[in-house]
Order: structure tokens, then C-alpha cells, then sequence
């Protein structure tokens, strides 16, 4: 019978009502919408590189260069030579060493410059490697291994020819048209920048750049596809390099020999101190986003109570009879707190459903513009906590129109 009267009495009311409903989800949407994109971030941001001891690159700072070479964000203040690289990943410290050059795209894509060491020991989410969906690694010049998300977006196949340009925008008047790269590999998702990436040689770089002075192109499209057996693609430079070492005991000592290093100003950075960085930085700005969102919901709610209030006196009449009929103060009381947590909870349930979709709607926008790979909202312990604390905020702030309706005379 309560529950009856709770849900026609909100009808009566409807357009009232449909407005609380609005407020109070847009408050519950921006709130589960931060909670679980700081969950999400925090775990690909951890699953994004592991195994790798070192990142090396052109002095900067530590953010920058971890942002560059392994999230596909931002810009290389400068490169470091081919001939340094040599010399220091040939250390007797080090065990290996991926060499990365970038600067150009694809369809706004990045493309990683690299050597087949990138496949066989740059790992991911606790030292995962890399594996392929289809085809191999590369072994031609001009053959390319494309990312996961690449291939579902743009529909590659094993086969397809590419073209890339110059520089990292989106669209771009600058392409290596001449120099066309053959697919070869698809790699397997791993939801990282990794699946937004195209893989393709050192040399391949450096061929399709033959007769480039600035951004452009002098070589008067040259196709150096034909001949470059008979080139020296020995690159010049890079961008960075990640190594892994003999031994974890000489991470400090290897790093600091190349913070000091003569030949040129060189940058070497922990990853995992650098992503801990990156973590305490965008934590305080979550943490500032987190309490918007609460004072957004408890905004919402005090409307919730004003819009309450204000139908008390309109309500008078149909509380006189209900108590003419035996209702009692307290199941009035009750009747106002159902109907308050009726509208929260509609509220609730257009959240939870409205929250995956749109994080599904808004994919391929966070993967390719900030690398994040954002996947369905999950109830977990945070979520439920929320839920369950906005209820308890609804039920104290429907307490003050109970007060009201429980001062009216009989």
C-alpha cells in the first residue's frame, strides 16, 4: 500500500519529479564516471611497461620522456645520436637494448621506429610480451606491424599498404607516399599504447626520410623502395632507448653514468619511479575532481529537499486526508522518505547503465588521444561503497521535509 501511494503520488508530480531525477543523475554520472576512470587509469598506467630497467633519451624532464617514449604523448625535446647508442648499449652492464625513433604518423597514429629487439624483450603487465594476432615481425625495410586497436579502426588486414606522414597530427600534407610499407603483423590487444601503434624499422625511417631537409620533401619523389640495398640506412639518430641490465644491483650506477655522460646532455629514468610520478600528479587533480563530484551530488540533493519542502504546503490537503482515512505521522514520514529514495534510485539505475555506454561510445576517442583503454564499469568494493553512501545522504536529507510534515496540526 505504501509503495502504491509513494510511486502515484510521484506521477501526480511528474514534471517536478523527471527534473529532480535529471539533477541527481548527472551528479551520480560525473561521480561513478571519476571513480572509474581513476581505477582504470591507475591499472593501465602500471600494466603499460614492465621488465624494462632503463629508459634513456635526450635530457628533459623525467615526465616528459616517459610520456613520449612509452605513451605516445607529447614531443622529444631533442634526439640523441646513433653513435652514442652504440657505445652505451654496449656496455658491459647492459643485456639488451630497443632503440625508438619517432615523429611520424599514420592516419593519426603514431609510428615507432624500432629493431625486432622491441618484440622479443619490451614486456607489459607484469612482463607479459608481445604476441601477434596474425602474420609475423618484420624483416623488410619497408614492412610494418600494426597495433590491435589500428587494425579493428581502420580495417587492416595481413597484405594492406600504408603510407605515412610526416609529423604526428592528424592529417597531415607531408606523406612518404613514395614509400609505401607492407602490413605484416597484427599484434594481439594488450590495452596499452602499444595497440595504437605502428611498428616499423630503423631503416625504414630512415629510407623513407632519404632527400627530407625540414618537413620536406627534395628528393623529387624518388621511389627509394628500388634501391635501398645499395644505401647505407644506418640511422643518425634516435629518439630514445629503453636497455635491460645484467643486474638489477647496477641500475643506480648504469643511470648515473649516463646522466653523466660527455658526448651529449642524456637523461636515464627508473620507469616505475617515473610512473609513480606521473600517479602522485594526477591523483591530486583526482582527488580535487572527487570532491567536485560530491559537492555536485550533495547540491543535488539539497534541491532534492527544497523541491520537497516546497510541495509540503500543496501536499497538505492530500496529507489531511490520509490522516481523515487513519494514516498515521508515521506513515506519512515514510511515504516522503520512499519517495525520496525512489527518485535516487531511479537515479542510480540510470547511471549504472548509462556510465558503461558512454565509456563504450567514448573508446576510440580516449584510446587515441590519451591512451587510455577504458573498460566496462565493474561493481567493485569503491562502487557499491558509493551507492550506499549516497542512499544514507538521501535518507538524512529527507529528513527535514519528514520534520515538516510531522509539525502539521491533524
Amino acid at each position: 500500500m505504501l509503495i502504491k501511494f509513494a510511486w502515484k503520488s510521484l506521477l501526480a508530480r511528474k514534471v517536478t519529479v523527471v527534473l529532480t531525477v535529471l539533477s541527481v543523475t548527472i551528479s551520480l554520472l560525473v561521480m561513478l564516471a571519476i571513480q572509474h576512470i581513476k581505477q582504470e587509469a591507475k591499472t593501465s598506467f602500471t600494466k603499460t611497461i614492465s621488465g624494462v630497467d632503463l629508459i634513456i633519451g635526450a635530457r628533459t624532464g623525467q615526465l616528459n620522456l616517459l610520456m613520449y617514449s612509452i605513451f605516445n604523448v607529447g614531443n622529444a625535446t631533442n634526439n640523441i645520436s646513433w653513435k652514442s647508442y652504440e657505445e652505451l648499449s654496449q656496455q658491459k652492464e647492459v643485456a639488451w637494448a630497443i632503440p625508438i625513433s619517432l615523429g611520424d604518423s599514420h592516419k593519426g597514429f603514431r609510428v615507432l621506429g624500432t629493431t625486432e629487439a622491441y618484440f622479443e624483450h619490451f614486456k607489459y603487465a607484469n612482463k607479459r610480451t608481445i604476441s601477434f594476432n596474425q602474420g609475423y615481425s618484420f624483416s623488410g625495410t619497408f614492412e610494418a606491424v600494426i597495433g590491435n586497436h589500428i587494425a579493428q579502426k581502420l580495417n587492416y588486414k595481413v597484405g594492406d599498404t600504408i603510407t605515412l606522414s610526416h609529423g604526428i597530427s592528424a592529417k597531415s600534407f607531408s606523406e612518404h607516399k613514395h614509400n609505401p610499407f607492407t602490413v605484416v603483423g597484427i599484434l594481439a590487444p594488450t590495452g596499452t599504447p602499444i595497440d595504437q601503434t605502428v611498428h616499423v624499422r630503423l631503416d625504414g625511417i630512415e629510407a623513407i626520410h632519404k632527400g627530407w631537409q625540414s618537413g620536406v620533401d627534395l628528393s623529387q619523389h624518388t621511389n627509394h623502395a628500388n634501391h635501398t640495398k645499395t644505401q647505407d640506412l644506418t640511422p643518425t639518430s634516435i629518439t630514445a632507448f629503453m636497455v635491460g641490465l645484467n643486474s638489477k644491483l647496477s641500475t643506480f650506477t648504469f643511470q648515473r653514468k649516463v646522466n653523466a655522460y660527455k658526448n651529449e646532455p642524456m637523461l636515464a629514468i627508473l620507469p616505475g619511479i617515473a610512473l609513480s610520478e606521473l600517479w602522485r600528479m594526477m591523483g591530486m587533480v583526482e582527488s580535487i575532481l572527487v570532491i567536485i563530484s560530491w559537492l555536485v551530488l550533495f547540491a543535488a540533493l539539497i534541491g532534492l529537499c527544497t523541491i520537497m519542502l516546497a510541495a509540503m504546503r500543496e501536499r497538505r490537503h492530500e496529507f489531511s486526508v490520509l490522516r481523515g482515512i487513519g494514516a498515521s505521522r508515521w506513515f506519512i514520514l515514510s511515504l516522503i522518505q520512499l519517495e525520496s529514495l525512489f527518485i535516487v534510485a531511479v537515479s542510480i539505475a540510470i547511471s549504472i547503465t548509462a556510465v558503461p555506454i558512454g565509456f563504450w561510445a567514448a573508446q576510440d576517442v580516449l584510446i587515441s588521444n590519451y591512451g587510455l583503454n577504458i573498460s566496462s564499469i565493474k561493481f567493485n568494493f569503491e562502487t557499491i561503497s558509493t551507492i550506499v553512501l549516497v542512499i544514507g545522504a538521501t535518507i538524512i536529507t529527507s529528513i527535514i521535509p519528514c520534520i515538516s510534515a510531522y509539525r502539521e496540526k491533524e
